[in-house]
């Protein structure tokens, strides 16, 4: 990694925040953001992917909707959308998410997640979460506690393993 100069490594990156960054302009501008040069069409299939389409498509001016500072017209699960569609127009290499579902209702929460699930196959993502639904269908589960490393394993194996973990999955 020490090779790689900064600017091409960064380019392998998108974050997906749980407090995600809006700016005071239309759903294009805050979308585009994620790539500056995307068109139409790729910001359009990205919200799509996102499962962020269809809300935008209902705002007064679609697309050309302007959101307010910090995006104060989106619900938090909007929001949170149109962070996800921002960072899937990058098309990483490695997409981080931080507690990127937190703020979504359980229907949104899936259908992100199925999106996610097509995403995953072209790229690596490291989901950190609480909720157990949001890792459920991971290759590889982290479990930590006071910032170490106590199991790891498949959902169904950290069930087995590890007693907070089935105590957390029973709740």
């Amino acid at each position: 990694v020490k090779d790689i100069p900064l600017g091409v490594l960064r380019d392998q990156f998108a974050l997906v925040p749980q407090q995600p960054v809006l700016f005071s302009t239309n759903v294009w501008e805050n979308l585009r953001y994620g790539k500056p040069d995307a068109n139409d069409h790729e910001i359009a299939a990205a919200a799509k992917a996102a499962h962020a389409d269809e809300f935008i498509q209902q705002l007064p001016e679609g697309y050309e909707s302007f959101l307010g500072e910090q995006g104060v017209k989106l619900s938090g699960g909007q929001k949170q959308r149109l962070a996800i569609a921002r960072a899937l127009l990058r098309n990483p290499k490695i997409l981080l998410l931080d507690e990127a579902t937190s703020a979504l209702d359980n229907r949104t929460e899936s259908e992100v997640i199925n999106a996610l699930e097509v995403v995953g196959r072209r790229c690596t993502m490291v989901v950190i979460a609480h909720r157990l639904s949001t890792v459920a269908r991971c290759d590889r589960i982290y479990e930590f506690d006071k910032g170490e490393l106590i199991a790891s394993g498949t959902f169904a194996e950290l069930q087995e393993r590890s007693a907070s973990f089935r105590d957390l999955a029973q709740l």
